[in-house]
């Protein structure tokens, strides 16, 4: 008899790919199209994980709608322009390749990912990096509310058919926590990310690493 299929749903940002130079490069140009000062980098870094829309308004919560509208379409353009730059690409972390491969490799293993990215977005990560193909399941924040609604979670369990008790929500922020808690799957926090230990555990995280090479030990219980 086959064992049981297991799912492990990954964040993008902030958990495979350290994207933060552009993702603050981006940020600046939304905020100069309106003529407002950037927070500072670590509240800006902060909002990483939600819907661009919510991202920017929580961090400019007196500006007005067409403010945000322009600040939206101003950051889709920069990032898109500065992702062909290679100051501001977005590498993955160290042995993140090398642990998705080990994991894809066992028979019973699916992995997916869900993430703030647009569709475009993760398109373009996982043909930088050559990992199209290895994700049985992929949302993005075209289809779903922002993080940290479930909706993303209970879609990859739907689309892989994996029970909850047997995925795990892996990510680097409070709102992959939440999210993980709210759809009733195991959550482990990673700290090379935007949210610190702390902020991970009190958001729900099961299990924290600080490494790659130490998570397939801690992805299921």
């Amino acid at each position: 008899m086959s064992a049981a299929l297991k799912l492990a749903i990954f964040d993008v940002d902030g958990t495979l790919v350290d994207s933060q130079q552009l993702i603050l490069a981006a940020m600046m140009a939304a905020f100069e199209a309106v003529d407002l000062p950037l927070p500072p980098r670590e509240t800006t870094l902060s909002v990483v994980g939600l819907s661009l829309p919510l991202a920017i308004a929580s961090l400019c919560p007196k500006a007005s709608e067409v403010q945000l509208a322009r600040m939206v379409a101003v950051y889709k353009q920069a990032y898109a322009t500065g992702r062909q730059q290679e100051h501001l690409s977005s590498p993955l972390y160290p042995n993140a390749k090398e642990t998705l491969e080990s994991l894809w490799a066992v028979p019973e293993v699916l992995l997916g990912v869900a993430t703030g990215k647009s569709r475009r977005g993760l398109d373009f990560i996982l043909d930088a990096h050559q990992l199209s193909g290895r994700f049985v399941t992929e949302q993005v924040a075209d289809h779903h509310p922002s993080k940290p609604h479930p909706s993303m979670v209970l879609a990859a369990l739907s689309e892989s058919g994996v029970d909850s008790d047997r995925a795990v929500m892996i990510g680097d922020t409070s709102f992959d926590m939440e999210m993980g808690r709210a759809a009733g799957v195991r959550c482990v926090g990673v700290t090379w990310g935007y949210h610190d230990a702390d902020r991970l555990i009190k958001a729900g995280a099961d299990a924290i690493v600080d490494d790659f090479d130490a998570l397939p030990g801690v992805l299921w219980d």
